[in-house]
């Protein structure tokens, strides 16, 4: 299924005097509106392959109907929410579940959809049909030297298939650890790693990045061999220059304090990405901002701070990426609300008065700095990123033109009820 420009345009023609309502009174409120707008346009945020179906729980999985059976079908879910919000410009892939060898094909289906491909993820923590070795006890970490082996195999292999369909980074995210106390000698599960990651590492195309994923528990339970951000920093020091932390908002200890960490990482040069979620016991891969959206707000004012003073690009310094898991959602939805999130959070952040906070923070005046901070938060910046959506060719409303062209119902009639996304 395609939207079609007409169907956008009388959408936006419906909403325009609503719109220009709202927008007039941001534009007499804010000087630089329109560089905030030139921003948010060339902001993009990569949609994960694995987000297009409905996740599940340890209980069970309740398909939505109309999921795509391939990654043509993801290409083209991806595509239909880039027409809609022009911010969803690039794809993140999981690899087996995204494999392919017809790198052409896929990559002119994604020019189609002016969709780029963002990181690679590599899959370890699971077994494959037709597999050697298996992973129950660790891959990167695992005592058999033939089972690191294979791992490494395959995150070579990842970013060989990255290379032909013009990705630039590789992530690698650990499920390694162990479940109780003695079953792992903790130093050899380091060293192990780091000398996995170094032959990984050393496979890297000149231009390309690798990102060392942390998670604090789960699926182990008593440790993880990359387990939170000191720990993944280690790695990337050790490993090089082509080496960086990525930061999924849920892989951390209750009330972690995340913007202080990817104020230090960005600080060390060391920030590579993002995977953005919201949480509220553990790591629930919610909906962005859902749970906890001045927490997220509260992150991007230190990444455009510690962005800003190393002059860093904000669409394109770092990896900007959803990892999300729709259960009772329409994922479709689900990463239609995650992108608007995230823009609003940035949008937020971008109105913070840079100079009043640094005067206020110099005169340790406290009761100032929170004052100018909520008030950016405060501020109703939906009209800002509207615009730019408006600009770009996008809806003015994308979920709600979502439902007025029934495109669930549309996938559904197409692919059949009983779909089931690759690698869920």
């Amino acid at each position: 299924m395609e939207i079609q420009k007409h169907q956008i345009d009388q959408h936006n023609k419906d909403q325009y005097l609503d719109h220009k309502r709202r927008f007039d009174f941001l534009l007499g409120e804010h000087a630089d509106v329109y560089e905030i707008i030139e921003k948010l346009i060339n902001f993009q945020i990569a949609i994960p392959s694995w987000a297009l179906g409905n996740g599940g729980t340890r209980f069970g999985r309740f398909s939505g109907g109309g999921e795509p059976r391939n990654l043509e079908e993801k290409i083209q879910d991806i595509g239909l929410l880039h027409q809609l919000n022009q911010s969803s410009g690039a794809i993140s892939l999981h690899i087996p579940w995204d494999k392919t060898e017809n790198f052409e094909a896929i990559k002119g289906l994604a020019d189609h959809y002016h969709i780029r491909f963002d990181a690679m993820n590599s899959n370890t923590f699971q077994d494959q049909a037709g597999q050697a070795q298996s992973y129950k006890f660790g891959s990167l970490q695992h005592v058999d030297k033939a089972v690191r082996k294979q791992a490494i195999e395959h995150n070579i292999d990842v970013i060989r298939q990255g290379v032909g369909l013009g990705s630039k980074s590789l992530t690698v995210w650990l499920a390694d650890g162990s479940c109780f106390p003695g079953q792992l000698n903790f130093r050899k599960a380091f060293q192990n790693t780091l000398s996995s990651l170094e032959e990984i590492y050393a496979a890297l195309p000149e231009d390309w990045k690798i990102f060392v994923e942390y998670k604090a528990y789960e699926p182990n339970f008593y440790s993880t061999t990359v387990g939170d951000w000191g720990q993944s920093l280690l790695f990337a020091n050790k490993l090089g220059p082509k080496a960086f932390t990525l930061v999924d908002l849920g892989h951390h200890l209750p009330n972690a304090n995340i913007e202080q960490i990817v104020s230090l990482l960005l600080m060390e040069g060391k920030l590579g990405g993002f995977h953005f979620n919201d949480s509220k016991y553990g790591d629930d891969d919610l909906t962005a901002g859902s749970m906890k959206p001045y927490q997220l707000f509260l992150i991007f004012n230190e990444l455009i701070e510690g962005m800003d003073a190393k002059g860093i690009d904000h669409a394109t310094g770092l990896g900007w990426m959803i990892d999300a898991s729709h259960n009772v959602k329409d994922p479709l939805e689900d990463l239609l609300q995650s992108v608007e999130a995230i823009m609003i959070a940035y949008t937020q952040a971008l109105l913070v008065d840079r100079e009043a906070l640094a005067l206020a923070q110099q005169k340790n005046d406290v009761s100032t700095a929170q004052e100018i901070l909520q008030h950016a938060f405060r501020s109703d910046v939906r009209p800002l990123i509207q615009e730019a959506r408006l600009q770009s060719g996008g809806a003015a409303r994308p979920l709600q033109l979502y439902r007025e062209l029934k495109v669930r119902e549309t996938l559904i009639s197409e692919r059949g009820n009983k779909t089931v996304a690759t690698g869920l």
